[in-house]
């Protein structure tokens, strides 16, 4: 009898952690392909709509400053009504954000991405620390599950926009369609809602006495280094494929080059996190990182078109091993579920609003200078950031020390 109740015990355990790992895998899903779907039909947005290049490039601006505002609220609202209700409270937020999107006028077109904008910022925040709560002895593996399923879908997006734009539906359709995957998030998260455990984890630090975040030297490099490498990825998302093209690459080629990009990231974000969570000091994987930034947008500078895939390689290599890098930096850099999530709350607030800065910078440097050169080389400065944050970030230290006695 005690044997059969033990099973059934362990069967019910195994059934529960397989739900919340698919449940985890389809909100990544849908951290990043509202976002990246705009990018490749943004023209068509514009020219329906009759909006400025600057409010059309203000579309990706406006999910960064959404990220900034909501989240150092997540972890406090995930405290008072527990992570999963949060996150499913999220997933309704982003279904109805990316249906209001794509009603086709200019004022929804706004207050869509705002709302969508607004919803990613939960999971964002709050997916970090649940996976440390859930999965604590294998918090790499699951951070590498976690990256490639939101950067799969992200790939994907940018894949199939164009295409979905040219049928009956028009850019509202491409738009739309991503509400489906989010609503398929939400039932698939539903189960979730029972677990009242993660809703009541209490915050514990060995520390007796705790400082303010803001006032951790190590908090803000895992914050600039979180920052900077978005300021990298979103701006080599909207501006890269106008680079290319004024190297003399066609506007087709430059789009199958940013996809290349972007799917050359999907095996270094499952491999990165991994290799992090085995070693105490994560040092000399910044140092890889920087190095392939560097020489990818370098190249890029040069204007060595003939190798202009392989610089895609490099920079989506570096790009996913450091989002990896980031999102294992709230685990490995804090003793508690927490302390995670604060800190998750933190970087991603200053980081994205940093990150925010990237695409405007760009442009403006170009409209400046006439050219892409200088812009570049914002690109090469943010490189070295990462470096310099990276080393400090990477060492083996929590955010909170122990008290000695």
């Amino acid at each position: 009898m005690l044997t059969t109740q033990h099973t059934t015990r362990k069967l019910t355990f195994k059934r529960n952690t397989w739900l919340l790992l698919i449940g985890v895998v389809f909100i990544a899903m849908t951290l990043r392909s509202p976002l990246t779907v705009v990018g490749p039909i943004i023209s068509s947005i514009r020219d329906s709509l009759g909006i400025s290049n600057v409010l059309a490039g203000f579309l990706t601006t406006i999910p960064l400053l959404a990220f900034a505002i909501i989240s150092p609220f997540a972890p406090k609202l995930a405290r008072r009504f527990g992570m999963e209700l949060t996150l499913f409270g999220s997933l309704i937020l982003l279904t109805a954000g990316i249906i209001i999107r794509s009603l086709g006028t200019i004022p929804t077109l706004l207050i869509g991405t705002f709302l969508l904008g607004l919803a990613i910022a939960f999971g964002n925040v709050l997916l970090p620390s649940l996976i440390k709560l859930s999965f604590p002895l294998q918090i790499g593996l699951m951070t590498g599950i976690y990256s490639v399923s939101m950067n799969l879908s992200a790939s994907i997006a940018v894949g199939v926009s164009v295409p979905l734009a040219q049928t009956t539906f028009g850019w509202q359709g491409a738009l739309g369609m991503w509400s489906i995957l989010a609503f398929i998030a939400l039932l698939v998260w539903l189960p979730q809602l029972k677990n009242k455990r993660l809703a009541a984890a209490p915050e514990v630090s060995v520390a007796k006495k705790t400082i303010p975040l803001w006032r951790s030297p190590l908090a803000w490099s895992v914050t600039l280094f979180m920052g900077f490498q978005s300021l990298l990825f979103y701006t080599t998302s909207a501006w890269l494929p106008e680079v290319l093209k004024a190297q003399g690459i066609s506007a087709d080629n430059a789009g199958w080059l940013v996809s290349l990009l972007q799917f050359s990231q999907l095996p270094i974000t499952f491999i990165i996190p991994i290799i992090a969570g085995k070693v105490k000091d994560q040092r000399m994987i910044v140092v890889g990182v920087t190095a392939l930034y560097i020489i990818g947008y370098g190249g890029v500078l040069v204007g060595i078109t003939s190798l202009t895939a392989l610089w895609m390689i490099m920079i989506g290599l570096a790009g996913g091993a450091a989002f990896g890098l980031a999102m294992m930096f709230f685990t490995l850099r804090t003793r508690t579920p927490q302390e995670a999530a604060n800190l998750s709350g933190m970087a991603q607030s200053f980081g994205y609003a940093l990150a925010a800065v990237g695409p405007v910078l760009f442009g403006l440097l170009h409209d400046f200078t006439a050219g892409w050169t200088v812009p570049m080389f914002i690109l090469i400065f943010a490189s070295v950031i990462v470096l310099l944050s990276g080393m400090s970030a990477g060492k083996n230290v929590f955010i909170i020390p122990e008290e000695r006695e």
